[in-house]
């Protein structure tokens, strides 16, 4: 066994008091195995579980807890990703919502999961991360993270925009579209996936550069290395919307500078054992399922 999971941070959905039940009985199977558990601070707030277990914020799950078990589905992770990205706890996902590309442990096997995992049989991944941030002339004015993907677009206007595409400073393009995804392998199978971009395993050293709906329809997809620097500049009189992982948001004005990198912080994900990534694409993406019978 790799390390011994002492304390262990339960996660769950934000407002999803039905969550309760399902944070209780496993905080229960891990305190009868003589774990420390403890509920990370939102999550006691929206299940009333504080009074019985001790209560953390992210940074003391981050720098006291030895694995944080995330339950909901891949928004939560995604939340928690970012929160937890600068410190080295793994983590682990148990889907209580629809897909869970995430969040691949099922509620129902979720005890003997998370104990086959107490007792060292899992495997580990790290999973890449962006780094984020909006230039206004020489001044950054926002920057974080993002696990799965940094979308620029047209905000709720209804029309395109336009912007200069930059690869490591060299000029790539002018596009008008509604915007641009630019993708980790993680997010390759979220937003940018019902966009037509690729999908790139998690082992791929890369990212992805999606538009969306371009007006020149030669504009296709791009897989770039993992070191690239990505800016996308907005030409006046086109300001723009931001979106990192579709939970935080940034409204950006023309002239600013999206710039988008690979963050030097990943995240560590554990899975049962038996994991297989094209299993789970299999599952999720219903590949080599019969057609219907009409």
């Amino acid at each position: 066994m790799e390390r011994e999971f002492k304390t262990i941070a339960l996660i769950g959905r934000y407002q999803s008091p039905d969550l309760s039940a399902a944070i209780l009985r496993l905080a229960e199977f891990l305190r009868e195995r003589d774990r420390i558990v403890w509920i990370e601070q939102g999550t006691a707030s929206s299940t009333g579980l504080g009074t019985a277990y001790p209560v953390a914020s992210y940074e003391e799950i981050g720098s006291g807890a030895d694995l944080a078990v995330v339950l909901g589905g891949d928004g939560t992770m995604l939340n928690s990703a970012r929160r937890l990205a600068e410190h080295p706890v793994p983590m682990v996902g148990i889907n209580q919502g629809r897909l869970g590309f995430l969040t691949d442990i099922g509620r129902d096997e979720a005890l003997e999961r998370v104990d086959e995992i107490l007792a060292g049989r899992f495997t580990a991944e790290a999973r890449a991360m962006l780094d984020a941030e909006v230039l206004r002339g020489a001044q950054r004015v926002f920057h974080t993270r993002a696990l799965n993907d940094v979308v620029v677009n047209n905000g709720e206007l209804g029309r395109m925009i336009e912007f200069d595409v930059l690869i490591d400073g060299e000029f790539v393009y002018t596009q008008r579209s509604d915007g641009m995804i630019v993708s980790t392998p993680t997010g390759s199978t979220a937003y940018a996936l019902s966009a037509n971009g690729p999908i790139l395993h998690p082992r791929v050293a890369g990212m992805a550069l999606v538009p969306m709906c371009p007006h020149n329809l030669t504009a296709r997809p791009i897989t770039l290395p993992g070191d690239c620097v990505v800016e996308m500049l907005l030409k006046p009189p086109h300001d723009a919307r931001v979106h990192f992982d579709g939970q935080a948001r940034f409204d950006a004005r023309a002239g600013d500078v999206v710039r988008v990198s690979r963050s030097e912080q990943s995240i560590r994900l554990l899975h049962p054992e038996n994991y297989s990534y094209f299993s789970m694409l299999r599952e999720k993406l219903h590949w080599s399922a019969s057609p219907r019978q009409h």
